[in-house]
């Protein structure tokens, strides 16, 4: 990767980042648009974009965004309210500026396409009020005065001097492009050129750059912004920037709004604001170093004492300086705690912890084999080792998913909108840690499920009333661990799920049969069923029957569950139930004749003694009285191998397994006990298979299958102990 695929994948990166954030402040200013602060940071947001985009002379982002950077500079100066008219506007300046973003990325140097330019004109048109021309601005012609213009005056005006270096030019710098973007951000009411050195005949060089610029710029701008019109020029080109007068709660508001990118010196920052120069800096310095050298005083007085003293700069701005200095120090100091991580990185970090357990699932084997006493406490220390790499390697790659939560934000506020309905999102539990794969993966199904709740859910404001309850519809997303999975729940106030209307749309499309013996909980999951709505009439956002199964299959795939609970009138509430990670689990592992199998321990409840002397046995329809509770049971063997029922069986075991509320049994041979278990995927041919998920190796090098918990427990309750297929784990190998 070269140097510029490295930069710009930085910067795509962190304009995704940003974006993110201004849409989460964005969303929160609809409650509380004084909130100064938040104002702050969508300013600083749009700014730091605009600036990194023009690093890279990207056009029509840095064109786009310093427009909704003015507006945005408006609103935290109070020239102009926070209201939901400008916050939609800017939203959709943020989905906007993502598009050209990606753009300019992918294309470079393409012109836009039609309809980017139409949104964008539409957008500038709403944030200024004024038509879009783009950078038509910064391309006209400027008309430059010689030195004999007249004096300049900066009592309301920027002073800004640039004094290009010889090789400007032959380093690709073309300064009167400087200039005309310039005028993007204010009006230049005079400039004077000067070339001092520049030489007369033949000893002329055309390739050199003699040129330097004085200029008086009047705009609203702070000093921050002007710099970074000239930040590509810094290495060839001497600038300086001088400050109209301004009064101290200016520059106050300036340092509140300086970036917290490294801690600055005083000077430095005061110099930033406009509030001295640089030269008063140096002075102060000076100063501050004679003293030091001084008998009477070997310690040098602080570099503020020392301005103050000077009268270059009022104490209060000083004071204010040093807090913000402060400030910025704790945050570093927080911020240096973290780094950031390649995931292709990690992945393979994973891999390799995978294969680190299953070496030492091999060397436990061989010294249990050989008896080789001598090794057995190195094997152990060696087992609790590798465990705690596992589950530091695992802890890795959680992250909470609050962030995946506040997405929604977004979504509920749009189709609300959309729908002319009143819905407000509460989210708790956004700490709950999982995988950063099962959160990239959960992300559409819950998207799925979040609409549906506010399209079928929630009624109209109307239907509320009448109803009486409040006008406003509520959808809650909450998450928590339980027994080494995370629990996602969707639940909304709304109208619940209508049982006779389900079954009406099943028996029509042929789902069931009209004499059906359904409980409401198999009802309610009709609504999984492939083609099912119950929309009288389809939109753009649902009713089309597509979309429930799919949701429950992705689901599945991450070998989770999904569960439904309604009641008609008062609101639904679906839970979904997933593994924290998808690499590696604690299973146990049990045995069918040759074969080996693995449960998920989180799913294990007990294992008892298959004993028809203890406990009651219906061999026909194959259920259990487990202490006077009817648990249906699988026997692995006949549903895996075919094999025919054997009257003189070894003595079995029973694993009952728990799935959200349900249970089931599975006969086993064996038990070997807990097992440290690295999935591997199947892959295509075996991948439809029902009842497994996945498979691992065991020390031995053989194959042990992992077994698809929630898949065999429907299979035990619809007494569908058939054989399915030959399927062992000598075929998988």
């Amino acid at each position: 990767m070269s140097e510029l695929d490295a930069a710009l994948t930085v910067f795509a990166q962190e304009a995704e980042e940003l974006l993110t954030d201004m849409e989460d402040a964005l969303l929160s200013l609809e409650t509380k648009p004084d909130d100064s602060e938040t104002i702050n940071s969508l300013f600083r947001a749009m700014h730091t974009i605009k600036g990194s985009s023009g690093l890279f002379a990207f056009n029509p982002i840095v064109a786009f965004t310093h427009e909704a950077e003015s507006v945005l500079d408006k609103v935290r100066h109070g020239e102009r309210a926070i209201d939901p008219e400008l916050i939609s506007i800017l939203l959709e300046s943020k989905d906007h500026t993502s598009k050209l973003i990606e753009h300019c990325l992918t294309q470079q140097n393409a012109p836009l396409p039609a309809n980017l330019v139409a949104v964008g004109a539409r957008l500038i048109e709403a944030l200024s009020g004024r038509q879009f021309t783009g950078m038509q601005a910064a391309e006209d012609n400027v008309q430059l005065e010689s030195e004999g213009g007249g004096e300049i005056s900066v009592d309301d005006n920027w002073l800004i001097s640039l004094e290009f270096q010889r090789d400007a030019f032959r380093n690709g710098m073309d300064p009167l492009s400087f200039i005309r973007y310039l005028r993007t951000l204010g009006e230049i009411k005079q400039i004077l050129t000067v070339a001092p050195d520049m030489p007369t005949g033949d000893e002329m060089d055309p390739e050199n750059c003699y040129l330097h610029f004085k200029i008086a710029f009047r705009s609203g701008a702070n000093k921050q912004t002007i710099e970074a019109v000239f930040e590509f020029a810094a290495d060839d080109c001497d600038i300086k920037i001088l400050p109209p007068n301004s009064k101290l709660e200016e520059y106050v508001k300036l340092l509140n709004a300086q970036d917290e990118t490294h801690v600055r010196r005083l000077g430095d920052m005061l110099v930033q604001v406009g509030a001295l120069t640089q030269n008063d800096v140096n002075h102060a310095l000076q100063s501050q170093q004679v003293a030091s050298e001084t008998e009477d005083n070997a310690q040098a007085k602080p570099l503020g004492e020392i301005l103050v003293e000077q009268h270059v700069v009022q104490q209060p701005l000083v004071d204010q300086a040093l807090k913000k200095q402060e400030q910025t120090k704790q945050k570093l100091a927080s911020e240096a705690n973290y780094i950031r991580v390649d995931a292709t990185k990690l992945g393979h970090l994973i891999d390799l912890v995978g294969e680190l357990v299953i070496s030492s699932a091999a060397m436990n084997l061989i010294v249990e084999r050989h008896g080789l006493s001598d090794a057995g406490d190195v094997a152990a220390t060696m087992n609790t080792l590798v465990s705690s790499i596992r589950d530091t390697a695992l802890e890795l790659r959680m992250v909470q998913i609050g962030e995946t939560f506040s997405r929604f934000r977004r979504v509920v506020r749009d189709v609300s909108k959309e729908l002319d309905k009143e819905i407000e999102l509460y989210i708790s539990g956004g700490e709950t840690e999982l995988d950063k794969t099962v959160v990239e993966k959960i992300n559409d199904p819950l998207t799925h499920l979040i609409r549906n709740a506010l399209d079928h859910g929630i009624e109209s404001p109307e239907q509320r009333l009448a109803a009486g309850k409040p006008a406003q519809g509520t959808v809650q997303l909450n998450a928590y661990h339980e027994s080494g999975h995370i629990v996602i729940q969707i639940a909304d106030d709304g109208a619940g799920l209508n049982s006779d209307k389900i079954l009406a749309k099943a028996v029509a499309s042929g789902l069931i049969k009209p004499d059906h013996e359904l409980s409401q909980s198999e009802i309610h999951n009709l609504i999984f069923a492939a083609g099912l709505s119950t929309k009288d009439q389809a939109t753009n956002l649902s009713g089309r029957g597509v979309g429930m199964d799919v949701v429950k299959k992705n689901i599945e795939a991450l070998r989770g569950s999904v569960e439904i609970d309604s009641i008609e009138g008062q609101g639904t509430t679906i839970s979904i139930r997933l593994p924290l990670t998808l690499a590696i689990i604690d299973g146990f592992m049990v045995g069918t004749g040759q074969d080996r199998y693995i449960i998920p321990l989180s799913m294990v409840d007990e294992c008892i003694e298959m004993n028809p002397n203890e406990c009651e046995i219906d061999d026909i329809q194959h259920y259990i009285n487990l202490r006077g509770q009817v648990l249906p049971y699988l026997r692995l063997g006949d549903y895996f191998h075919n094999r025919i029922a054997d009257t003189n069986r070894k003595r079995e075991s029973v694993v009952v397994v728990k799935s959200g509320q349900t249970k089931a049994g599975f006969v086993v041979d064996e038990l070997h006990g807990e097992h440290q278990t690295v999935i591997k995927p199947l892959g295509k041919v075996f991948e439809r298979l029902i009842g497994i998920t996945g498979a691992t190796v065991l020390g031995d090098g053989n194959v042990a299958l992992i077994l698809d918990v929630q898949g065999l427990i429907q299979a035990a309750i619809k007494n569908t102990n058939r054989p399915v297929a030959f399927i062992t784990s000598q075929r998988i190998q």
